[in-house]
C-alpha cells in the first residue's frame, strides 16, 4: 500500500497534521498508524472498586491511542512560548502563537466552545508571587477538561475517519529509506509513502531512540522531571485557580538553587494512575461537568534534572526511581506532608483520620526511601513557600504521591521545517524533544502539514 504521507502516532502532534493536511490538500492520500486503541476503545481497566491498582495492559489506554497521553488529560492548552517546549526556537515566537492559538480556535469549533480562556496577564498574583520568592509564569489557558477534551478528540476523529486511513493496535517496528521515500515496517505489513511524519509522544521515546540510531540521526541529550503530585482541599488554592485556572509557579531553592515548579494543576480534580513502558506513575485529571468534580485539588511540583557526559540516559534515571517507588508499593505510594516531615511513613489510619480525602487509592509510605534527599529538600522548601501565597499548602494532612515523572525524548537534530537530515521524515510533538505540551504537539503539526501541502500543490 502506497500513501503520499504516513503519520506515525494518532496523538495532537498526529491529529492535527491529519487535519491540516486534508484541509489543505484533499487529494493526498494519508494514513496514519498508532499502536493504542481507537478513542471509544480506551477504557482503564482501574475503577477502584473490584481493581485498585494497574494491571500492566499490554496497551494502556492512559497513555496510547486516538488522542495520545492527553486523551484523558484535562484538556489544558497553554498558549505561549514560556513552557510548553522550544518550537519558537525554529519557527520563531510570533508564527508559534499564532499557530497555538489556531489549534485552540479549532478546538472551540469542535467542541470546546464555552469553555473558558484564562490568562495571567495583569493578573494580581504575580505580584503576590514575587513578594515571596515566588514566578509566576506568562500564559493564556483554555481549559476543556477531561469530558470536553473527548468530545472534541470524538469530533475529530469523525471528521478524520473517511479521509485518512487509521491502523489501530498496529504498532511501527522501524522504518527503512527508499529511493522515493520510506517504507513503514508495522505488525500489520509493509507500507510506502513519499513522506513520514513521527509523533509518538513521551512514551514512544524508546522507540524513537532506536529510529534515530538506525537511521544515523543526531540526537542531544535532553532532562528528566522528577516529583510528587499534592493533593489537598480545593479551597486553599481556589482564589488561584477561580482567576488563573492554572498557575505555573517557579521557586529556586535556598539549597541548591534547583528550580522547583508547579505543573498541570487540576481544581477539583482527580489524582490517577498512569502506566509508561511497565512503569506506574501517577498524574491528575479534572472535568468540566460539575457533577464529576470533588472536594480536591492536586498538582504536580517537579525538579528538573539535566546531566552531562558521560551520563547521557536521563529518562533511564527517572525510570529507576519510578521502578524503586513500584517495588516499595506495589505501584504509587501516598504519603502525608507531616508524616514526611516527622520522618516517617504513612499508615492507613493516619490517612484515613486526615482531613484529605484521597481521589486515588495508593500504598502509604514514605517517600524519603524513594526520592533522591536534593529533589525531595527542593520539593519541602516548595511546598512552604507555597504556603504563603495559599495558606494551608504545607498542612500535615496535605498528601503527597508518589512518584510523578515527566520522560523528555532526545532531542532530535531537526532543521527550521522540523525535518531531519533525510527529505520528507519530520519528527514533531513530544518525540522530538522540543515540544512538551498538548498546544505545542498540536502546533508543530499543524505546520509540517502546511509545509507538505506547500510542496503538494
Amino acid at each position: 500500500m502506497r500513501y503520499d504521507t504516513i503519520i506515525v502516532g494518532a496523538g495532537p502532534g498526529g491529529i492535527f497534521s491529519a487535519f491540516e493536511l486534508t484541509r489543505l490538500a484533499p487529494h493526498l492520500k494519508i494514513a496514519v498508524f498508532e499502536a493504542g486503541h481507537p478513542l471509544s476503545r480506551r477504557r482503564c481497566p482501574i475503577d477502584g472498586e473490584k481493581i485498585k491498582s494497574c494491571l500492566n495492559c499490554k496497551s494502556c489506554s492512559i497513555m496510547s491511542g486516538f488522542g495520545g497521553a492527553g486523551a484523558f488529560s484535562d484538556g489544558k492548552y497553554n498558549i505561549t512560548n514560556d513552557f510548553g517546549g522550544t518550537l519558537y526556537e525554529y519557527i520563531g515566537r510570533k508564527q508559534a502563537i499564532e499557530l497555538m492559538q489556531y489549534v485552540d480556535r479549532i478546538n472551540v469549533q469542535y467542541g470546546g466552545e464555552g469553555t473558558r480562556l484564562y490568562s495571567t496577564s495583569g493578573s494580581q498574583f504575580k505580584k503576590l508571587c514575587i513578594q515571596n520568592k515566588l514566578k509566576l509564569l506568562d500564559a493564556s489557558v483554555r481549559h476543556l477538561g477531561t469530558d470536553i477534551n473527548y468530545v472534541v478528540l470524538e469530533n475529530l476523529f469523525n471528521e478524520l475517519k473517511d479521509k485518512v486511513d487509521f491502523y489501530f493496535d498496529t504498532p511501527v517496528i522501524d522504518i527503512e529509506l527508499t529511493e522515493d521515500g520510506y517504507t513503514v515496517n508495522t505488525s500489520g505489513g509493509k507500507f510506502d509513502a513519499v513522506n513520514c511524519i513521527i509523533s509518538v509522544g513521551r512514551s514512544g521515546s524508546k522507540w524513537m531512540e532506536q529510529v534515530c540510531r538506525a537511521l544515523d540521526i543526531g540526537t542531544r541529550s535532553n532532562r528528566v522531571d522528577l516529583g510528587v503530585r499534592v493533593e489537598l482541599p480545593a479551597v486553599v488554592f481556589s482564589h488561584l485557580t477561580d482567576e488563573l485556572y492554572e498557575s505555573k509557579i517557579v521557586y529556586r531553592t535556598e539549597k541548591f538553587e534547583d528550580n522547583v515548579r508547579t505543573f498541570c494543576m487540576n481544581p477539583c480534580g482527580i489524582v490517577v494512575h498512569e502506566n509508561t513502558n511497565g512503569i506506574v506513575t501517577v498524574n491528575g485529571h479534572s472535568y468540566e461537568d460539575k457533577e464529576k468534580q470533588t472536594d480536591n485539588t492536586n498538582f504536580a511540583l517537579l525538579v528538573s534534572k539535566h546531566f552531562s557526559e558521560p551520563f547521557n540516559d536521563s529518562n533511564g534515571y527517572g525510570e529507576s526511581i519510578a521502578r524503586l517507588s513500584n517495588m516499595l508499593g506495589g505501584g504509587v505510594i501516598v504519603q502525608r506532608f507531616g508524616d514526611l516531615i516527622r520522618g516517617r511513613r504513612s499508615t492507613v489510619k493516619r490517612i484515613e483520620e486526615g482531613l484529605v480525602t484521597p481521589t486515588l487509592t495508593a500504598t502509604p509510605g514514605d517517600l524519603s526511601l524513594v526520592l533522591p534527599k536534593r529533589i525531595l529538600d527542593g520539593i519541602i522548601e516548595m511546598i512552604y513557600a507555597l504556603d504563603k501565597i495559599a495558606p494551608g499548602t504545607a498542612n500535615d494532612d496535605t498528601l503527597l504521591y508518589g512518584v510523578e515523572v515527566k520522560f523528555y525524548n532526545m532531542e532530535v537534530d531537526l532543521d527550521k521545517d522540523l525535518m531531519t537530515r533525510y527529505k520528507g521524515l519530520y519528527i514533531i510533538g513530544d518525540g522530538s524533544g522540543i515540544t512538551h505540551s498538548l498546544s505545542h504537539a498540536s502546533a508543530s503539526g499543524v505546520y509540517v502539514a502546511r509545509n507538505i501541502a506547500g510542496k503538494a500543490q
